[in-house]
């Protein structure tokens, strides 16, 4: 659900622009005073996953269209919802400036659209409260689809909203609302069902990390992440190096949508503000869609973008909880 550039105006690229940063802003506010040591590693790894996995299309049966998991319910369920929020912005940012998916101008908007809902709002208000008195596995599969689908309703009715503000008049509200909402809940299932698997991974292998997250508890010095860091490295690897090559070749949601109604998958649009925004991701992406820019070894180029994908997402999203931490620190010396 990365929208483009040509999906939005400059005003509104610049509204959702200011109200992602301030967002962003309080919850470094809110990492500073509550972040976890034993959580660091676990940002980098979960972003690096959650990087991958996004790379991985899954078709939707009997409509021409495919969709892929938002991540966010995942990061929020292991990490809690503030770091959550943090990790997913890393790989949205990522994926714009490094690989092309999604516009420079559009960041804004795509990093609250997938993040805000699933993070912030419907992980505490939703799955917590789901989760809250039991964490089997059935408990784990059904929270983790309601929550999916809702949230993902949300983002979906944002993007209508955006282009709608935006004067997007190639996409009439009624047209555009009315493909958005049904495609998305079949592809919120899909995440939902995702999301719970991993989830029953995790508190399989380590019970205490979303029972805990849940509650807003820090980790017992007992509780060792090691085996989930060391799993979960593994499977990014696989995910990103392997399997990112069966992705679904069919459109997204969001193209499915536009295709539907212009009989295009992307919208085109013409001003300064575009051209600035296209010649930077011009510079910035060394491997646009992830594929090299030649278009030459279309495999072996989604295999090392996952893999280069994942390992940037590790690294900045490890370097911005050490640097949280080290505010945190500094500010109990004083």
């Amino acid at each position: 659900m990365h929208m483009s550039d040509a999906l939005i105006s400059p005003e509104v690229a610049g509204v959702m622009g200011a109200v992602t940063t301030a967002t962003l802003g309080w919850c470094v506010h809110k990492a500073k005073n509550n972040l976890e040591e034993k959580k660091i590693p676990l940002m980098g790894v979960m972003g690096a996953f959650v990087f991958c996995a996004q790379m991985i299309n899954f078709t939707i049966p009997g409509t021409g269209s495919s969709g892929h998991i938002g991540g966010g319910l995942i990061l929020a369920a292991v990490l809690g919802p503030i770091p959550a929020f943090l990790v997913l912005a890393t790989v949205i940012a990522i994926q714009a400036l490094f690989f092309a998916d999604g516009g420079i101008l559009a960041l804004g908007c795509n990093i609250f659209n997938m993040g805000f809902y699933s993070c912030l709002v419907f992980y505490p208000l939703l799955f917590g409260k789901l989760m809250k008195n039991s964490y089997s596995k059935k408990r784990i599969i059904i929270a983790s689809i309601v929550t999916s689908v809702i949230a993902l309703q949300f983002g979906a009715f944002s993007v209508v909203l955006e282009t709608l503000m935006s004067g997007r008049s190639q996409l009439p509200f009624n047209s555009f609302i009315i493909l958005m909402q049904p495609i998305h809940f079949a592809i919120g299932i899909g995440e939902g069902l995702i999301t719970g698997a991993v989830l029953c991974y995790i508190h399989s292998i380590r019970p205490e990390i979303l029972e805990f997250a849940n509650n807003d508890k820090k980790l017992s010095p007992g509780v060792s992440v090691k085996k989930i860091i060391l799993s979960m490295v593994v499977l990014t690897g696989i995910i990103g190096g392997v399997f990112s090559l069966y992705a679904s070749e069919y459109p997204d949601g969001l193209e499915w949508s536009i295709g539907n109604i212009t009989s295009e998958e992307e919208l085109s649009y013409e001003g300064q503000p575009y051209e600035i925004s296209e010649n930077i991701q011009k510079a910035s992406s060394f491997m646009p869609d992830y594929s090299f820019k030649n278009n030459e070894d279309v495999k072996i180029g989604t295999s090392v973008a996952g893999l280069a994908g994942g390992t940037i997402t590790f690294v900045i999203a490890l370097l911005i909880g050490i640097v949280i931490s080290k505010i945190k620190k500094l500010r109990r010396s004083y």
